[in-house]
């Protein structure tokens, strides 16, 4: 835990009359803090700066140097940029596909075939995000491919039941049934039970 320091840029810097921009960055600090359970207090001593900082950044009266803003967004957990997410300065993508929509792809892993549809794809400078919607058609010879990675997964079976494996577990899903997972063990498909297994995969992890 930082100790709180008096340092120059810790000291009243007015805003200028009207700052939309200090406002919004002051606003969205206070949601991130309620949204973490965390205090001011906390906040100030986890970023190295003071109560009274934290306090008037958050009213939008000062306007925060960028080793203020730094401090806070480590102290938050966040990267820098998302502090700036309300003030239309901010950049992000967004991805609509449509019903029938979507990239689609074969991936062939030795004897083993199936086919998914990439439904969306993010790629920012703290996080990559997936989510792809993939079908199996059951095949006794060969076996599905099992992964093992970084970051979380999400399962859904929209139809079909399998077997699906994770580390040493043998978890048994039926449609409807839906996995969350920590991406650091083997998991995947194990066997197709039915003749078809489509379900909905997302995978989230930090880049």
């Amino acid at each position: 835990m930082a100790a709180t320091t008096d340092c120059p840029e810790d000291r009243d810097l007015p805003a200028p009359a009207g700052s939309n921009i200090n406002a919004a960055v002051g606003r969205t600090i206070r949601e991130l803090r309620d949204l973490k359970r965390m205090t001011a207090r906390d906040l100030a001593q986890r970023a190295g700066v003071s109560s009274a900082m934290v306090s008037r950044v958050e009213s939008g009266q000062v306007s925060p140097s960028l080793s203020i803003l730094e401090m806070l967004a480590s102290a938050l957990e966040v990267p820098m940029v998302s502090l700036f997410r309300d003030t239309g300065s901010a950049v992000a993508d967004v991805t609509h596909v449509r019903t029938g929509q979507g990239l689609k792809s074969t991936r062939l892993m030795g004897q083993h075939v199936h086919d998914f549809v990439m439904l969306g794809f993010h790629r920012r400078l703290d996080l990559q995000f997936e989510c792809l919607l993939v079908t199996i058609e059951r095949n006794e010879q060969t076996s599905p491919p099992t992964y093992t990675g970084h970051g979380c997964v999400f399962v859904y079976v929209l139809e079909g039941a399998a077997i699906y494996r994770y580390g040493r577990q043998e978890l048994q899903l039926g449609e409807g049934d839906s996995l969350c997972l920590d991406a650091e063990l083997r998991y995947g498909i194990q066997k197709v039970l039915s003749p078809r297994l489509r379900f909905l995969s997302v995978q989230a992890e930090r880049r």
